[in-house]
């Protein structure tokens, strides 16, 4: 009876059905992850059998002769669109006699099945020791990487073979057994991709020379056969194109991501270009072989796979997307010390290698290079910069815990109503939030551009609508002022310019400034203004999408001037799009004045000099005055405005409970048996360490 429980049933009775329950939510996961794998692998499907003929399948179909299969005569380089080895060529021969239609099914079907393979590979490939659960779903999770990847999308479209490397590279390395078997895996790999002999001497060093020997007369005899048997290929591939640069677009396009595309971008040519890169791929395939040596002695193989495949990435030639699923693996590696920190790597890679560049990287002269570079940075950083931990390290298994702000007493008994979302005290990591603040604003603008409608004349016509609408609602409550202050600030230059610079210059920088203010000196109060902030804004986009609203300047017939884009050409049925890059109708409410009012609140709060809380609620009203004077928001918008702000905190108290306060003079008091007085207590300023 002292092992029962109060309800009768005996302890282990509890626990053996708790621990069912969790493996059954685990099975329901598993399923679950495995329709969505099943999902994005049909719907890849339908957009490459979708899309017309000559837009699949291009690189493939370059071969596809009149009589609807592929070709025998002929080089495989009359377009440069083929970008193998004359070795990959070889192969593809026993195709020629198939059908355009047979051969474009069966292809993309067939790399279908070699994504999940190799899925399946990198799941059993994981770091030693996993816990259940990582078990039971790593198999799922990465096919749906894959399938989600860029490289992966690209070569289904194009019809390539860069998954064939990559699947017999790992089949050597976690499949098979026998040394011979092995090497002769990573040889044929490299017979498809020769930057992947990178690989030979990660066998040397790790004690399997056999199989580096193996790797290197399977990757020499698959030449030579080729060579054999299309000399005037191979002559043209390894001699005139010097390993494929020139076949499938210019060395220097964006879709080159390797050490070589990047300085030619960057202006370099000639013999200083490429000494520059010889010297600079050497010492990158060194630092990378040597990181992978000692990932692959630490029993982290996988790890060491993807550092040395991101190494050929970068002292490849040409490395185009199809060719850059090596990057994706590295989301294997643990980098940090503290758990708030261990999931940056692997979500920054996810991002990286399933959302363009465009995304990540806002469009701004100065950083047009990290754009045009970005996955290449990546794998530059995966191969010799990352410092990933080793499974000797203490905090493999347990990293430094989070830290978590004492409860602070709420208004309300249901605050706050997600629990676990406790208030972190700890400094966030820079680079993730970053990658949060870059993905949401690029959602938000998507959104934003999209709540437009189905056209812009469709779009117009309600937006004018509501345009009246508003301005009914202004005269009945004595507020419609934007003809009067949008004439009487015209009349004068130096203010008319002074908004005109307040309206387009500060809307960005103040809250910026602001959140890095705080991440700096108060990282509490960060989160808890970043959370006010989004979630501001995810209501303002319902505003854009549910009420498409035309600002006082694109209103017709009443007069107001546009201050900041000029005259606009009303006879035009798409006058305000400004060339598409934003929805000129969301107007209501208006993020202008919102983030401003977020501006001046926090600095109310968090402030300690009367002055600093002076000025910042001097933004917010300049901020009201240079939306209505610009002729850019009507009155009442600014007040949709303030109410999603309202709304941003309501939410941010709901969800995470008060303001979180390290130290409260009512803990204090409490502390020192003294009695706290009954009027409200001061928060202590939070300099917590990171």
């Amino acid at each position: 009876m002292a092992n029962a429980e109060h309800g009768g049933r005996p302890a282990e009775a509890l626990g053996a059905t708790a621990v069912g329950t969790v493996r059954a939510r685990l099975r329901v996961a598993r399923l679950g992850l495995w329709l969505i794998a099943a999902v994005l692998g049909a719907r890849q499907v339908a957009v490459v059998l979708g899309s017309p003929r000559g837009e699949r399948l291009t690189d493939l179909e370059t071969w596809v002769g009149p009589d609807g299969v592929l070709h025998v005569e002929g080089s495989l380089y009359d377009s440069t669109r083929f970008t193998g080895t004359p070795f990959g060529g070889l192969v593809l021969k026993p195709l020629t006699r198939a059908a355009e239609q047979a051969l474009g099914w069966g292809w993309t079907f067939g790399t279908l099945l070699l994504v999940v393979a190799l899925g399946l590979v990198a799941a059993r490939a994981l770091p030693q020791p996993v816990s259940r659960r990582t078990s039971l779903l790593a198999a799922p999770a990465a096919v749906s990487l894959l399938m989600l990847s860029l490289p992966v999308r690209n070569t289904l479209y194009l019809g390539q073979t860069s998954i064939i490397p990559v699947l017999l590279v790992l089949l050597a390395c976690f499949a098979v057994r026998g040394v011979r078997a092995s090497g002769v895996l990573i040889g044929l790999a490299a017979a498809f991709q020769p930057t992947l002999l990178l690989f030979t001497p990660l066998l040397w060093f790790t004690g399997r020379r056999r199989a580096a020997a193996c790797a290197g007369t399977t990757f020499t005899a698959c030449t030579l056969l080729a060579w054999a048997a299309m000399p005037h290929d191979s002559h043209t591939y390894w001699v005139h194109h010097l390993a494929g640069v020139g076949l499938g677009g210019r060395a220097d396009g964006l879709g080159n991501q390797s050490l070589h595309g990047a300085l030619l971008r960057l202006g370099l040519t000639g013999p200083l270009e490429i000494a520059l890169f010889l010297l600079l791929g050497a010492a990158v395939a060194v630092l990378a072989v040597r990181r992978a040596v000692r990932y692959a002695h630490d029993g982290q193989l996988l790890l060491a796979v993807a550092v040395t495949g991101c190494a050929a990435i970068v002292v490849s030639p040409t490395a185009w997307q199809h060719q850059l699923l090596w990057v994706l693996l590295a989301v294997v590696g643990q980098v940090g010390k503290r758990a708030s920190d261990r999931y940056v790597w692997p979500v920054a890679v996810v991002l990286v290698m399933t959302l363009p560049a465009k995304t990540m990287v806002p469009d701004k002269v100065i950083f047009h290079p990290l754009r045009a570079d970005l996955v290449l940075l990546a794998a530059l950083a995966t191969a010799a910069v990352v410092p990933f931990l080793s499974r000797t390290s203490p905090y493999w298994q347990t990293p430094v815990p989070t830290r978590y702000a004492d409860p602070v007493p709420a208004r309300l008994r249901r605050v706050p109503l997600v629990p676990f979302l406790r208030r972190v005290i700890s400094r966030p990591n820079l680079l993730f939030e970053l990658l949060l603040i870059r993905v949401t604003y690029y959602a938000y603008a998507q959104i934003r551009l999209a709540a437009a409608g189905g056209s812009n004349s469709a779009g117009r016509v309600t937006a004018e609508e509501h345009g009246e609408e508003i301005h009914s609602l202004e005269r009945a409550l004595y507020v419609d002022i934007e003809y009067w202050a949008n004439h009487a600030v015209v009349k004068i230059d130096w203010l008319r310019e002074f908004f005109d610079f307040y309206y387009t210059s500060f809307h960005f920088g103040v809250p910026l400034a602001i959140l890095g203010v705080l991440y700096w000196r108060r990282p509490v109060d960060y989160r808890w203004a970043r959370s006010g902030i989004g979630f501001a804004t995810v209501f303002a986009l319902i505003g854009f999408w549910l009420y498409p609203l035309a600002p006082p300047r694109l209103m017709p017939g009443l007069g107001i001037i546009d201050t900041v884009n000029g005259p606009q050409d009303f006879s035009k049925p798409d006058y305000g799009t400004l060339t598409e890059l934003t929805n000129q109708y969301a107007a209501m409410p208006s993020l202008h004045f919102g983030w401003s009012l977020w501006c001046g609140l926090v600095v109310l709060v968090l402030a300690p000099r009367w002055w600093m809380k002076a000025l910042g609620l001097l933004h917010p009203l300049c901020t009201v005055a240079a939306i209505v004077v610009t002729g850019n928001h009507w009155v009442l918008d600014a007040v949709g405005g303030a109410l999603v702000v309202g709304a941003g905190f309501w939410m941010t108290y709901l969800l995470q409970g008060p303001r979180a306060r390290t130290v409260t003079a009512r803990a204090k008091a409490r502390t020192h048996g003294e009695s706290v007085s009954s009027g409200p207590s001061a928060p202590v300023k939070d300099r917590t360490p990171s």
